[in-house]
This record gives C-alpha cells, sequence and structure tokens, in this order.
C-alpha cells in the first residue's frame, strides 16, 4: 500500500467542498495511507506586485519542500504540467509509488507554485489550460486519485 502525503495551500471553506473530500478520503483508505498537509496561504499586503506575490510564493515553497518526505517523488499540480489521461496518470502514480512506497502531491495556493516546487517535481501535471480555484482542485484532485487507485486495481468506477 503506497504512503501518499498530499501537501495543499490554503484550507477548504465550503462545507460541501470538504464534505466532498472526506467522501473521497474514505474511499482512498483501500488503497493507500494518506496524509495531509494542510499549510496556511501566506498574506500578501498588495496582490497586485509581483515582487510581493513572488515572495509569498516563495515563503510557501520553502514550507512545501520542509513538508516534503525525504525521497519521496512530487508530482507539483500546475498550469504548465503535462495533461494526462486517467489511465496515464494511474500509470504514473504506480511508476512513482511502487518504486519506494511513497509518493506526494502539492497543490499550490491561489497564486500557484513557487518555481523551487516545481523544479524539485519529479513529475509536472496539469488538468487543463484554464485555471480552477485551488479548494476545488482539492476535491478534484483527490476523485483523481481515487479513480487512479480504482484503474489499478480492475475495480469498476472507472468507465
Amino acid at each position: 500500500m503506497h504512503r501518499v502525503t498530499l501537501i495543499t495551500v490554503g484550507t477548504l471553506k465550503e462545507p460541501y467542498l470538504r464534505e466532498a473530500a472526506e467522501e473521497y478520503r474514505t474511499r482512498l483508505r483501500t488503497f493507500c495511507d494518506l496524509r495531509e498537509v494542510n499549510l496556511p496561504e501566506e498574506k500578501i499586503a498588495d496582490e497586485d506586485d509581483p515582487r510581493a506575490v513572488a515572495a509569498a510564493l516563495s515563503r510557501e515553497g520553502e514550507k512545501i519542500l520542509a513538508a516534503l518526505p525525504q525521497g519521496t517523488p512530487l508530482v507539483a499540480l500546475c498550469v504548465e504540467g503535462k495533461q494526462l489521461s486517467s489511465e496515464e496518470f494511474a500509470e504514473a502514480v504506480g511508476r512513482y509509488g511502487d518504486v519506494g512506497g511513497t509518493l506526494a502531491f502539492v497543490i499550490g495556493s491561489s497564486h500557484g507554485l513557487s518555481p523551487a516546487v516545481k523544479e524539485a517535481a519529479t513529475l509536472r501535471l496539469s488538468y487543463s489550460k484554464m485555471t480552477f480555484p485551488h479548494q476545488l482542485m482539492r476535491v478534484l484532485f483527490l476523485e483523481t486519485l481515487y479513480r487512479a487507485y480504482t484503474i489499478r486495481a480492475g475495480k469498476k468506477y472507472h468507465k
């Protein structure tokens, strides 16, 4: 069973998002040992100032990398990443997770991820060229991870 670390920045504020995330966490227990690390989003005094945003992302990046278990392959969700089908993602989960039994994923804040985190990633993953709210992305990712494990297990959930 893989040990999966999901590192996220920011909180799930809406009850319906928290409930959906909990549903997929429960389902995932069959397939992996999921550990979540939720980091606070850095405050930015002037969100129109690119230097202030870059500094906040840098601080978040340091915390993300510090939370990453040593030697664990990291998959960073970012718009510049590679788009994969569900089957390709399931194969990647197996390929990276089977090596040492551990795998980590990171979902950044509303401003994204620092360059340092993207550079540290074994795989950069993109859902779409479109932008999604990071809170919604957490639920979507948990469903995607659950789907990947059901594909790997030959279960009927994936259609």
